[in-house]
C-alpha cells in the first residue's frame, strides 16, 4: 500500500511474546547523581530551575527527575531542553533538541502523584512486576522502562510509533512526531476522508502488535495521532504481552473501541470481527513458492 496511511516494513524482532523480559527498577545513576550533588549536577539544577520556559513543578521535576535528566544531557541524547507540549495526570511531554538538532519528546512521568490504581490493572499478573508490590516509585519506574520496552517492540514488528531513544528513571526520550507549535492531530480530531484505508492500517498494526505478543490495552481514536498523511499508534506504557492474564480482555476492548470509531464513520465493521482477524495465525508458504 502506498499513499496515505501507508504501512511500514516490520524488521526482525525478539520471539514474539517474551514475557520474561527483565524490567531493573533498583537504584541507577540518576539516583547517585541526586544524592552525590556534585557541583556540576548543582549547577545544573540551578540553572534549570531559574528557566522561565521550565516552569518548574516540584511535584515533576525533584531532585531525582533533574538528575535523570542532567545523566541524559551527560549521555549526549538531549542537547536543550524547551518548554511544555503537554501535561496529563501522569506524565508531562516537553519539546527538546538531540545534540544533533532533532526534535524530540521528552516524557516525564510524576513519581508522587501517578494514577497508581490505573496502573495496577496492567501490572498484576505480569512476572516482570513481581515483587515490585505497592511501592509506588518501583510501579511508575518499571512503567516508564514497560513504555520504552513496548516501544522498541512495536517498531520492530513493524507498527508505526514514535521512536523509543533512551530511558532513565522516570524520563522517556523519544523522536517528536509533528512539530511542538503545530502538534499532530489525534484520530478523533481529523476529518477521516478515506475511512476504509485507514480502518485497514489499524487493524494490520493491532494484527502486527499481537503477532510481536503485545496487546495495546487503551487503543482508540484518542490513541492514534495523523503525521504528514500517516497514522502512528501513542501511549504504549500499559501495553501487555499476550501471556497476561486479561490480554484478552483487553483486546476485546482495543477492538469494540476500534470498531466503534470506524462504524460512526459509516463502515460495517464490528469487534468481532476486527478480533478474528488480529488474531488469526498468519498463513504458511505455499508449496508453490517455496
Amino acid at each position: 500500500m502506498t499513499g496515505e496511511f501507508g504501512l511500514v516494513d516490520p524488521e526482525e524482532a525478539e520471539v514474539p511474546g517474551d514475557e520474561w523480559e527483565s524490567l531493573d527498577v533498583s537504584d541507577d545513576e540518576a539516583d547517585r547523581i541526586a544524592r552525590r550533588q556534585d557541583d556540576e549536577f548543582d549547577e545544573f539544577r540551578i540553572r534549570v530551575k531559574d528557566t522561565e520556559q521550565f516552569k518548574i513543578e516540584a511535584s515533576v521535576f525533584d531532585d531525582a527527575t533533574l538528575a535523570a535528566v542532567y545523566k541524559l544531557v551527560q549521555d549526549g541524547h538531549i542537547g536543550a531542553f524547551g518548554g511544555p507540549i503537554s501535561t496529563g495526570k501522569e506524565a508531562n511531554v516537553y519539546e527538546a533538541l538531540g545534540d544533533d538538532g532533532e526534535e524530540l519528546a521528552v516524557k516525564v512521568y510524576r513519581i508522587g502523584t501517578s494514577n497508581f490504581r490505573h496502573m495496577r490493572e496492567y501490572l498484576e499478573g505480569d512476572p516482570r512486576f513481581e515483587g515490585i508490590g505497592s511501592d509506588k516509585k518501583k510501579v511508575v519506574l518499571a512503567w516508564v522502562r514497560k513504555e520504552f520496552a513496548n516501544l522498541r517492540r512495536a517498531k520492530a514488528a513493524g507498527v508505526r510509533v514514535p521512536d523509543p531513544i533512551a530511558v532513565q528513571r522516570n524520563v522517556l526520550v523519544m523522536d517528536l512526531v509533528g512539530h511542538a507549535d503545530d502538534r499532530a492531530r489525534r484520530l478523533s480530531e481529523v476529518d477521516v476522508e478515506n475511512p476504509e484505508t485507514a480502518y485497514e492500517v489499524v487493524r494490520e498494526y493491532m494484527r502486527r502488535l499481537y503477532s510481536a505478543g503485545l496487546v495495546h490495552g487503551d487503543l482508540s481514536e484518542y490513541n492514534m495521532i495523523i503525521h504528514e498523511g500517516e497514522l502512528v499508534v501513542i501511549d504504549l506504557g500499559q501495553a501487555v504481552t499476550v501471556h497476561h492474564p486479561n490480554a484478552r480482555e483487553f483486546l476485546e476492548r482495543d477492538c469494540e473501541n476500534v470498531a466503534a470509531f470506524f462504524s460512526r464513520q459509516g463502515m460495517a465493521v464490528t469487534g468481532a470481527e476486527l478480533q478474528e482477524y488480529v488474531t488469526a495465525p498468519e498463513p504458511e508458504p505455499s508449496a508453490d513458492l517455496e
